[in-house]
């Protein structure tokens, strides 16, 4: 009988992350009303709130028949089947349509979420803020606009979070406009602070693309975890992120994932992108720590060449 051979040496958080993202058979939580181009489930963002997992995610039409249509608030127990809470459509903001929402959890119990507007007839994206007390409330809350943008700059697909301190962080998706319509696909995510998660200070940007390489036309910041020596980071402030990438414009809607190391305003490419070859997307990554390990959430094109929303664990 052979003798086992040493054991294998632990590896660290990034590569166990997007080893997890490309080996697994990820287990399917919401696939798209329709098969088909367009048709998507996605764009999650999942947090804790005590034994159960809550999550928001964007369902989607093709262009000329709805786009992105509402926002659903969802509950789970074992984080695998879903309950729907609560459902914000588009034409509640007046939007053409709604990308990747973000949640958090208010010091009164409440709960926040962000939404990502589209400016009908154009490409400026605009994020909003909505309170109310309860998840189910969330379709009539108090809104505020925190992330409006302008003539130069669209805003979207925001990861909020809370310091140790209690500071409110955030990591938003920016899209340049003054190249044109044909150039504002390009994107960036930039780091903000605020006191109260509604007024935002935007510091610069956290992440750009690498020149040369797969992200070199948009580098998104998808989810964040404190990474500590893990990572061989050596500030107390250092962080891991996920993020999602194109190399072009015609990978528009078919972004890949990499991971980044760094501290909240400075972050760094440091692997991927998972699939190695481009062509099917898996982008918004949402992670969520379980006693059973980090569980990602997902979006994924499918056979049928629709979006569905998936999810693995990483033990």
């Amino acid at each position: 009988m052979p003798c086992p051979g040493p054991p294998l040496p632990h590896r660290p958080l990034p590569e166990r992350l997007l080893a997890a993202l490309a080996t697994a058979t990820p287990e399917l939580v919401v696939a798209a009303d329709e098969p088909g181009a367009g048709h998507w489930a996605g764009a999650p963002y999942a947090v804790r709130d005590g034994a159960r997992i809550v999550l928001a995610y964007r369902v989607r039409k093709p262009e000329g028949h709805g786009r992105g249509l509402a926002n659903i608030i969802a509950v789970s127990d074992d984080g695998l089947t879903f309950r729907e809470v609560a459902r914000v459509e588009s034409g509640t903001f007046g939007a053409a349509s709604l990308e990747r929402p973000a949640l958090a959890r208010l010091a009164d119990g409440g709960w926040r979420l962000y939404v990502s507007c589209s400016t009908p007839g154009s490409k400026h994206w605009w994020v909003e803020a909505v309170d109310a007390p309860t998840l189910e409330e969330l379709p009539v809350g108090t809104r505020a606009v925190v992330l409006p943008g302008d003539d130069t700059e669209a805003w979207k697909d925001v990861v909020v979070d809370r310091a140790p301190d209690g500071q409110w962080r955030i990591w938003a998706c920016r899209h340049p406009l003054d190249g044109g319509p044909d150039a504002a696909d390009r994107m960036s995510t930039w780091f903000g602070t605020s006191t109260d998660g509604l007024a935002w200070l935007m510091h610069g940007p956290a992440m750009t693309p690498t020149e040369g390489a797969w992200d070199q036309r948009g580098a998104r910041l998808t989810a964040v975890l404190p990474a500590g020596t893990e990572a061989g980071l050596s500030e107390a402030s250092g962080i891991v992120a996920l993020y999602d990438g194109r190399a072009s414009a015609e990978e528009n809607f078919r972004e890949r994932t990499g991971v980044a190391l760094g501290i909240p305003d400075r972050l760094v490419a440091a692997g991927g992108p998972v699939p190695a070859a481009s062509g099917r997307a898996l982008r918004y990554v949402s992670l969520v720590q379980t006693p059973a390990g980090l569980r990602t959430y997902f979006e994924v094109t499918t056979d049928d060449g629709s979006h569905a929303l998936v999810t693995t664990l990483v033990p």
